[in-house]
């Protein structure tokens, strides 16, 4: 089976539903599940936290980060975690850690080493999402957030899949952007439940749509994605493409703001690699 025969099983798998994913990742599923409805409410979702300890141990970490702890008062219990960070902060948290188990299970070298680079990219984007969105969009940060962890969800579990399809990471980097990423995405996306406005978003960032000045959630994913450090294994950038996003941001806001928003990013990355990172 060729790459491109490959994509298309892949993604007939996935619009039928027929995904595949590690034990763990159905446990952090039926637990996203719960804090999207909207009765969950902050006793029932400290609850549900404290019954998984790596979420309870990472819930308490990362409102103490520096990104949610601004005061600078640390706190030990997962109430008071849930507290301080809400429903939509902990949805965001539970989405990362979903995605960052779709590919736990790989041990090859090189893919392992993708998937790594992958999430690296992902918790930039994420960051710089949510910094854009406060400063550049006025979009929602936490919605910001949440589709930035997700942005990739498609790769993530193309990458896992590699080991049932050999020669899915022969070729370009174009035969996936075409081929593979929208058709498997979309099927991940909607087994996993993400809203329909992300799923828009993330849909008009695959496809390169775009609006100056920037306004949108697609926008500020794109921006995100073109001031990302790390790039995703899966695609080629440009150059040009970091000096595009800056020179989109002075335009908007006025020169200087890029180091701003860089600087504040990185304090963002900072608190997501501390209690995401595997």
């Amino acid at each position: 089976m060729d790459r491109l025969d490959a994509f298309k099983t892949i993604a007939a798998q996935a619009s039928r539903g027929e995904l595949t994913f590690p034990a763990n990742v159905n446990a952090a599923l039926r637990l996203q599940q719960a804090l999207n409805d909207p009765d969950c409410h902050i006793e029932q979702a400290a609850r549900l936290i404290q019954a998984d300890p790596l979420l309870a141990a990472r819930s308490v970490a990362i409102a103490n980060s520096v990104a949610y702890n601004r005061s600078g008062t640390e706190i030990s219990s997962v109430r008071a975690a849930v507290q301080r960070l809400g429903i939509r902060t902990l949805q965001s948290l539970v989405a990362a850690v979903i995605v960052r188990q779709i590919g736990s299970e790989v041990t090859e070298p090189s893919l392992a080493a993708k998937i790594n680079q992958l999430w690296e990219h992902t918790a930039h984007v994420a960051a710089l999402a949510q910094v854009i969105a406060r400063r550049v969009t006025h979009v929602d940060p936490d919605t910001a957030l949440f589709a930035g962890i997700m942005h990739e969800v498609a790769g993530f579990y193309m990458l896992a899949s590699a080991g049932e399809f050999p020669r899915v990471m022969d070729g370009e980097p174009e035969d996936w952007v075409e081929h593979g990423e929208l058709e498997i995405g979309r099927g991940v996306m909607t087994h996993l439940g993400v809203p329909e406005a992300v799923f828009k978003a993330i849909e008009s960032m695959w496809v390169g749509l775009r609006a100056l000045p920037p306004e949108t959630l697609g926008d500020t994913l794109l921006l995100a994605n073109d001031l990302a450090p790390v790039h995703s294994p899966l695609h080629q950038r440009p150059g040009a493409t970091t000096l595009q996003g800056a020179r989109t941001i002075d335009f908007v806001v006025g020169d200087g703001t890029l180091h701003a928003i860089m600087t504040e990013s990185a304090l963002e990355v900072q608190s997501l690699y501390a209690v995401l990172m595997l």
